[in-house]
This record gives structure tokens, sequence and C-alpha cells, in this order.
């Protein structure tokens, strides 16, 4: 699998071929939306590509002020790849944001500070290459109703998977079989009822050009994972955007609704997007030293202190929402402890079980999919190659099961960790910021941390929840 065109030539031929009606140019916001323009096959030309669309960059949230709204959409033709939902054959490109007042990529485009990522990698001369490959969790439900308004809030999922489905009504029957809380890893049918699910989700993102390798369900009820092939910092965020696209819309055209929410269940499971990443140059793994704990080289371990020193403004960028901070609470597998282990999946960075060279990595488990992952991956990049400047010395390595540590006992060990909300991780963006501009501008780091202050914590914050009214209305 890959890529379908690597030309402009290429490209035309292709829609040819296929009988190509509409081309879909899609580009990326701050927050890891995928918004589109779609335009006539006929309309469009080699010139076209070559010069980019107009579009309205003050409708984009955090973009452009409407007094300088005019930008670029610059396609990337090699990306191209047919929209296998759409009713008339349909090609999907992926483009990136040109500021046409700065004549450069748009500062604030998460795509162009992804190839900017790149760009710094190998101007330091440290790499030529950095693979990336996240592991996106999703949960998939049969119906979700939620309401937020000034006297009342609530919201409800369904899942015949749920335990709580035990004794409801099904038109032919209720069967019973239901993997429980915490119950659903690895159970066959009928327990596991995702099984077609995922098959058809697995081979449309073939189709699309991922290398599917593996699909499964995971641990909570109703929550599944699909395992696609890892490739460079960009392929991996491009495929990350294929891949929620194909899991959505397959669970959409079966009357069901996917959602990569990180705590979508009390008491469950979340969804985390945990993220593999090496450092490469002429060919090898430098990351790689045989012999040492894990096969580990100094080079990774210092990458992994560089992530951990910086991890608090980090995870701005890789837990991005309120929601990802009520996944990263002991005891669901979603780890907070700032500690590196082998084959530890307690500890924040675990060192996966790999025979020789290609296979070592280090695996950051804390990121979640509410992230824009040309974003996380970057800020990861950022602050591993920061490590390797200072030689930064993470935590670790600590092999026992770091989930039966005491509160007390991880301040006494004095292991860092993750913050508490998001809120935490923005405060923590703003002391700790000068190993990202390199690549991030001052402009974009204020946005950013202004928008999701305005549309994610203040908001938050201000609303009561049903537990308050539990826990406090009575006093």
């Amino acid at each position: 699998m890959g890529k379908f065109v690597n030309s402009v030539d290429e490209f035309f031929k292709f829609c040819e071929e296929n009988e190509v009606e509409f081309v879909d140019f899609r580009f990326t916001d701050i927050k890891g939306a995928w918004h589109h323009i779609t335009y006539r096959m006929s309309a469009v030309n080699a010139e076209l590509l070559e010069n980019g669309m107009p579009f309205d960059g003050s409708s984009v949230d955090a973009w452009q002020p409407i007094n300088k709204s005019d930008m670029i959409l610059k396609p990337d033709v090699p990306t191209a790849f047919l929209d296998p939902f759409t009713a008339d054959s349909t090609i999907i490109v992926f483009c990136d944001v040109y500021d046409i007042y700065k004549n450069e990529l748009y500062e604030k485009c998460p795509r162009s500070i992804a190839k900017k990522a790149l760009k710094h990698l190998d101007e330091i001369g440290v790499g030529d290459v950095a693979y990336f490959g996240p592991e996106n969790e999703f949960f998939i439900f049969d119906d979700v109703k939620f309401r937020d308004d000034i006297n009342s809030a609530y919201f409800r999922v369904e899942t015949e998977e749920g335990g709580w489905s035990s004794d409801s009504e099904y038109e032919f029957g209720n069967m019973g079989h239901r993997p429980g809380t915490k119950g659903g890893y690895f159970p066959v049918q009928p327990t596991d009822s995702m099984v077609d699910l995922r098959a058809e989700m697995m081979q449309v993102l073939e189709e699309v050009g991922l290398e599917v390798m593996l699909g499964h369900h995971e641990v909570a009820q109703g929550q599944g994972e699909i395992g696609v092939k890892f490739g460079t910092l960009l392929e991996a965020a491009d495929n990350v955007q294929k891949y929620k696209y194909v899991v959505k819309m397959v669970a959409h055209l079966n009357g069901k609704t996917a959602t990569f929410m990180p705590k979508p269940l009390y008491g469950d499971n979340g969804n985390g997007m945990h993220v593999h990443q090496s450092i490469w140059k002429d060919g090898k793994n430098l990351f790689y030293n045989e012999g040492e704990y894990a096969n580990l080289s100094d080079m990774a371990r210092h990458y992994i202190g560089g992530i951990f020193k910086h991890a608090r403004a980090v995870a701005a960028f890789t837990n991005p929402s309120t929601n990802s901070y009520k996944r990263l609470i002991p005891g669901f597998e979603a780890p907070s402890i700032l500690t590196y282990s082998s084959q530890n999946r307690s500890a924040s960075c675990r060192i996966p079980y790999g025979a020789g060279e290609a296979a070592t990595r280090v695996e950051m488990r804390f990121p979640d999919s509410t992230a824009c992952p040309y974003l996380a991956f970057s800020a990861m990049l950022l602050a591993g190659l920061d490590g390797i400047k200072t030689k930064a010395e993470p935590t670790g390595p600590m092999d026992e099961d770091l989930f039966e540590l005491t509160l007390d006992e991880i301040r006494e060990k004095g292991i860092p960790q993750l913050p508490h909300t998001l809120r935490g991780s923005l405060e923590a963006l703003i002391r700790d910021n000068e190993f990202l501009k390199p690549v991030m501008s001052e402009e974009f780091l204020n946005t950013y941390k202004d928008y999701k202050f305005e549309t994610q914590v203040w908001p938050d914050e201000a609303r009561p929840t049903a537990f308050e009214y539990i826990s406090t209305y009575s006093c």
C-alpha cells in the first residue's frame, strides 16, 4: 500500500482511469479537525495544483482576522487517494496552507508545522528521518445523546456490549454475551460484537493507502483498535486523519457512531493514542545500542528525558482536551507517571519488546486522539531533540507496577507526573516553550494557548456537573 500518484501527470492519469468527477481538497485546523473544499474535476488543471486555491482563513477557528482573511491551499499531490464513501468518484488531496502576506507556509497550519519540524531535524544534523507509529483506540456506540443547557446537562451512550444493557429489550431477544467493565481484551464472538465492523474498517483503510496489520477488541465495553504500519512524522499524522475518517464513516454507514474521545465511560478504560518513535540517519536506527537496557542508545534515553523534561508543556498538544485528564488517572492503563521501562505498560514510556535494530523504539503512552497529530508529533519530536541536545536523563528505568504506587509513594520517590488538568498543561506551556520555537512561532503558541483556554478550560470550569450535585447539593 502507500502512494497512488507521485506527480501531477500521474494524478491526472489516475483520475482519468478512475473516472473522477470531483477533487476534494482537505486541510487541518489547530484542533486537528479536517476541513474541505470540493472542485469539479473539469475545473482542476496543473496550474491550479501548482498555485493552489484561495479560501477564507478568517472562517477557521483561531486563524486569520477578517481584514487579512485571504489564504491559499497548496495541494500535496502525492497524498491523493479515492474517497471510499462518496456516491460519485471523488479524489481527496491533502493540502498545506500558504500565507500570502508573509509569502511562506502558514505558521498556524499544523501540517506545515510538521513539515518544519522534519526540516529542523535534518538541519541540526541529528537524523534524516523520524518515524512515528500511533495507536488510536476508539469506541463504537449504538446511540449517543447529550445536552448542555443553563439548567440541565447530561450524556447517555448505548451499546449492546454495555453491562447496563443486560436487562434491555431487543427485537430478537437479549443474548447476554457482554465483556463487562475492563473485560473486553481479546474475547471472541459473540462477546466481541464488532468483528465484522472492524474487518470492514480494516479493508477500507487498505483501500485508502494504509498498511493494516491487525484489529482487535480493546479492554473497555464497545472499544476497539486497528493497528497500521508506522511512517515518517508527516505520513503518520496524515494516516491518523485517514484512520479517524474511515472509522467514523464505516461506523456511521452501519448505523453506529464512533468516537475517539479519551474518556466517554466512567469507571472503564479510555481511548489512548500510544505513539512509537525513533530517529534514523543514513539507514541506521540511532535509538539502538545492543546490550544496553532494552537495547536503548544514549540518544534514545536522552530523547525520552527531553519529552519528560517538557512533558507538562507537551501535554498541551498531546492531551489537549479537558476530557483527556479524566483518562490520565491510576487504574485504567493510562499512565501519567513520567518514567520509562521495558515492556511495562504502567510507565509513561514503554520500550516494546523487539528483536534487533529495526524494532527498537520508544512508546509514549500518555497521548490521546483529541490531539492534532501534526502538533502532537512535532511537540514530542522537538522536546526529544532538546533532550538529546542537553543530555536530559529520564527518571528510571522502573520495572515495577507503577499503578500500585500511592500518591505519597510517587512523591517520596521523586517521580515527576503529568499535569492533572488541561489548565495545568497550558500554564506549563506558558512557562516552558523555548524548545518549541525553532518550529512553532510565538504568535502560534499564544493563539493555541488562548484558544484552548477559551474553548475548553473556561467553559468546563464554569459548568456544574451531576457529581457536584451529588456531593454538594445538600451541604
